[in-house]
Parts: structure tokens; C-alpha cells; sequence
């Protein structure tokens, strides 16, 4: 009896451990997109691809902007082409559980485990993989010849199942046809991988000796899985430029026909024109003061942070930025003259802190109607662009982000929209009939008076909606506060009894001035900024 109950327990673990699918690891392929260890890694046509891509023995040709690196034949390679070897061995070893049709797909659903085609496979119409609600389940798919799509073919993941846990090894050539929809890890060992126009991809294509080819497709590594949650680099620290919407540390700044702003505008050298106070929510420095003397220090400070970061990926075609790419929270540098056509996204894959920084060692101008666009969870204010040279903005050009432009004029045509600022350390800047709100992140700025130091006050949030804090050290307790609108207005008067005040607060969205005294008669003034 006990003999019989021992082999039960053991054929229920064999059973138990074959049901449970197991993720090869992958280690430095990981970081790839497309890769093979030894071919020829080709593009042909406008490719989406986000991740490295290399070759290890073989030439890389075709590809435009990547967002990841190009290796050929480097240290990043050769490890890459180790790992790959040890994953292939590992799906290689995978003990099959199931053992479908050589069809795949047309509504079928598969839940998780491994799967074994003794042949050649096609996947038609839609398959479905089924997580069963488990955000770890594997799926292995052993196909011991060669993997091909119907046009227009699908996978899809649902209930919790991960693309970074979905796998295909396959013995053969696996050519994807127009517009498949594919989703998984690909290794195809000793044999070639073509993804045709159209195709989608969010996994890897991975050859371990083959040429990989692909024409007009989007690849998009797997997230989750324990993959790197991408951060960016550290933000600079604007400091009082923060408060400025459009901003020269020496050039005149001009405006021509109805320009709305969010933030200060102004000059620290020479003048500024042409903007009426009714459309700025925000301080017009008609010439130099003491607040542009500061801002254009601040301002010097932040290009020269953003001029000595590291770079992570180097776009390799200037002239070509923009066309559909997609750029996650890294530091890019583009060395040369840089034309945005069309769409670029920035997609902080869920992630809100994220930054993103673009060093052009070179010009920025872009074409009628280029858009800059935010993804999953990406915020203008964590946008930055420095640029080396002019900026030109053209007409109807939607812009995200806070642009440091060194020693280079700055243009905004017709019906420019930007989510973020225009600076420049040197250089006119020149507007027409546009719209620029000023991202968060201008604080509390004292006055220049020295009672206003000492007070100590806190007022936050800033930006506020419907609450503003207000902290006082103890000896102030009695303070009365005062708040102004752009026009000069005063919309808020009121006594402070209490070390820290919540205020109720209904004010239309823009710039306001605050200004604070306390029963002792020092003051504190500032600016704060009412959010919709």
C-alpha cells in the first residue's frame, strides 16, 4: 500500500512539474530586439524598433532611428550569442505537455504549457493564449520545422499572460506574413527569420545562425517578467527659469499676432515686445531685472547638466527623427542637424516619474503639423531637450517638453502649441499666434527683500486646485495673506491664525502673486500657479 501511495505522490510531482512550464533564461539576449549569432541582420522600409539589434558574425544594413543600440561583432554580441545558447538549450530540454495540430490559430485557445508540433507549423486567424488569471504562466512552443503566418494573423494574450512569457523555438525558417500580429520570444535555431511589412512583434526575433530580415515592422521588447522598470535620467533642477514660458538669456523676444501664455516671459538682454498681458497668465519682463539676471544664471546651470549627461542611445539619423519612433526614459544624444517629421513618441511604459532627455549636437526644426506624443503615463514636465544650435518650430507643430537651446535663435510659427518652455541661453526668439503653457515645476520664489527670507513661510501645492497650504513657523501666527491675478488684481485677502492653514480655493487656472506678512511686518511675496 505504501508502495502504491509513493508511486501516486511521484507520478503527480512528474505531472505536476511537466504542467508548470518554465522561462529559459535569456541574460544578455535579453537586451535585444532582433539578433542573430551569426548572419546577416537586414531592414528594408520605415521599422519601428525598440531595443538593441545586432549580429555577432554578420552585417547590420537598412535600419534608420533604433531605440536601443546597434551592436555588430562587439562584447555586447558575444555574450549575447552565449545566452542564447543556453536558452535555446533550455527550451530544447522543455518536456512536452501538449501536442497540437500543426494549424494553429482560426479561435483556437491554448492555456499554458508546453507545446510540441512534430512538423512545420502555421499559425491563421487568431490565437488565443490564456493566462488562466496567473501573470506567471509560460507558454513553450517546440516546433521541430518551420514557423509561418496567414496575412493579417493573431496573437493574443489574455488573462494575465505576458508576451516576456510566451516562447517559440523553432527548427526552421519562420517567416511572418503582412500585418501578423505576433507575440513571444522567437529563436529559430540555424535557420533564417522574416518578419514581412506590417508585421508586430512585441517579443524578440532571435536567430542563433541565420540571416534575420525585416521590412516596414514594429518590434517592441517584452516588458514585465522582472524586466527594468526604465527611469530615466535625474532631471535637471530649473530652478527660477522654471517660472518662464518663453525665455532668452540674451536676445530679444518678440511676439507677432495673438499668442497665449502660461509663465513669465522675457529677456536679459535686450527687450520684449509684442505681447499683450491679457493672454500672458504670467509676468511680461518688458527688459532686464533682477528675476531675468537670475533666470539667465539658472538657465546656464541646466545646460551645462544636460551638456555633460551621459548618453544611453545615440540616434544615428538626425534628419530622419520623428516618422513614427518611439523612445522610452533614456538619454539620447543626435549628433547633427535634427529635422522632426511627422510623430515622435515618448512612452514612459507606466511609469509617471519617467524622463526623458534628447541632446541635439546640432539645429532642431520640424515639419507643418509634427507632433511630440506622450504615452503611457509620460509628462511634458519630465521632457527635455537641449539644443545646440537654432530651433524652429513650424506652423501647427505640437510640442512637448522644455527646450535649453545654447547660443541659437528660437522660432515659433503659426499655430506652434507647446506643453512645456522655450529657452534659450542666447539667441532672439520670435512668435506667432501661439499657444505655450509652462509645465509644473516653478515654485515659491522669494522677493528680493531680505524680510522676505526670514519670514519662512511655505506655500504648497504648487501648482494648486483646490487647496492651498500654507505653513508658518509659530512666531507668525496671525500673518495676513494677500493673492493677486496676472492683471494686477486682488482676488484672496485673509488672517492666518493657525501654523499651517488649509485654504479652500476657487481661482480660474493661471499665474497668481502672493504676497505674506507677518504680524511682526516682514514680508514674503511670490508666484503660484492655479491648475484646472
Amino acid at each position: 500500500m505504501n508502495k502504491l501511495l509513493l508511486l501516486a505522490v511521484t507520478v503527480a510531482s512528474m505531472f505536476g512539474y511537466q504542467a508548470s512550464a518554465q522561462a529559459p533564461v535569456l541574460g544578455a539576449v535579453s537586451n535585444f530586439a532582433v539578433f542573430s549569432t551569426t548572419g546577416a541582420v537586414t531592414n528594408t522600409g520605415l521599422s519601428i524598433i525598440t531595443g538593441d539589434v545586432g549580429t555577432n558574425n554578420g552585417g547590420l544594413t537598412g535600419f534608420g532611428n533604433v531605440d536601443g543600440v546597434m551592436h555588430n561583432g562587439d562584447l555586447a554580441t558575444a555574450a549575447a550569442a552565449a545566452s542564447l545558447t543556453i536558452a535555446y538549450n533550455q527550451l530544447n530540454s522543455a518536456v512536452p505537455t501538449q501536442f497540437p495540430a500543426a494549424l494553429l490559430g482560426n479561435g483556437q485557445t491554448l492555456t499554458a504549457g508546453i507545446y510540441s508540433i512534430g512538423q512545420s507549423a502555421t499559425i491563421n486567424g487568431m490565437l488565443t493564449l490564456d493566462g488562466g488569471g496567473n501573470a506567471n504562466s509560460v507558454f513553450i512552443f517546440k516546433i521541430q520545422g518551420s514557423l509561418s503566418s496567414g496575412a493579417a494573423a493573431q496573437v493574443v494574450l489574455t488573462n494575465g499572460a505576458l508576451a516576456c512569457n510566451v516562447f517559440w523555438k523553432v527548427e526552421g525558417l519562420v517567416d511572418l506574413a503582412t500585418n501578423t500580429a505576433m507575440r513571444g520570444t522567437i529563436v529559430a535555431n540555424n535557420a533564417a527569420i522574416v518578419l514581412n511589412t506590417g508585421v508586430t512583434l512585441e517579443g524578440r526575433a532571435l536567430s542563433t545562425t541565420g540571416a534575420v530580415s525585416v521590412s516596414g515592422v514594429t518590434i517592441a521588447k517584452p516588458l514585465g517578467c522582472g524586466s527594468q522598470t526604465l527611469t530615466g535620467p535625474l532631471p535637471p533642477q530649473l530652478n527660477s527659469v522654471a517660472c518662464y514660458a518663453v525665455f532668452s538669456g540674451n536676445g530679444g523676444v518678440a511676439n507677432a499676432g495673438v499668442s497665449t501664455l502660461t509663465g513669465d516671459v522675457g529677456t536679459n538682454v535686450g527687450l520684449t515686445t509684442g505681447f499683450q498681458a491679457g493672454n500672458v497668465n504670467g509676468t511680461i519682463h518688458p527688459s532686464p531685472d533682477s528675476s531675468t539676471a537670475q533666470a539667465a544664471a539658472d538657465l546656464s546651470l541646466v545646460y551645462t547638466y544636460l551638456n555633460i549627461l551621459p548618453t544611453d542611445i545615440e540616434l544615428l539619423y538626425p534628419a530622419a527623427f520623428g516618422q513614427g519612433l518611439v523612445l522610452t526614459p533614456h538619454t539620447y544624444q543626435l549628433n547633427g542637424a535634427t529635422v522632426l517629421t511627422g510623430n515622435v513618441y515618448l512612452n514612459a511604459q507606466g511609469n509617471a516619474d519617467a524622463v526623458f532627455v534628447i541632446k541635439i549636437n546640432g539645429a532642431l526644426s520640424t515639419s507643418t503639423y509634427a507632433k511630440v506624443i506622450l504615452q503611457n503615463g509620460a509628462q511634458a514636465k519630465n521632457v527635455f531637450w537641449k539644443v545646440d544650435g537654432a530651433t524652429d518650430l513650424s506652423d501647427y507643430a505640437e510640442f512637448k517638453g522644455t527646450v535649453i537651446g545654447n547660443n541659437g535663435a528660437v522660432n515659433l510659427a503659426t499655430g506652434v502649441a507647446v506643453d512645456g518652455r522655450m529657452l534659450t541661453t542666447s539667441g532672439a526668439v520670435t512668435t506667432a499666434a501661439v499657444d505655450v503653457q509652462m509645465t509644473a515645476g516653478c515654485g515659491v520664489l522669494a522677493t528680493s527683500s531680505a524680510n522676505a527670507v526670514s519670514l519662512n513661510a511655505k506655500l504648497y501645492p504648487n501648482p494648486f486646485n483646490s487647496v492651498l497650504n500654507v505653513t508658518l513657523e509659530g512666531v507668525d501666527n496671525g500673518s495676513n495673506l494677500k493673492l493677486y491675478n496676472a492683471a494686477g488684481s486682488m482676488v484672496m485677502d485673509v488672517r492666518l491664525s493657525r501654523m499651517t492653514t488649509a485654504l479652500p480655493v476657487s481661482l480660474p487656472a493661471g499665474v497668481y502673486f502672493y504676497q505674506l506678512t507677518g504680524k511682526n511686518g516682514k514680508q514674503q511675496g511670490g508666484k503660484l500657479i492655479s491648475k484646472p
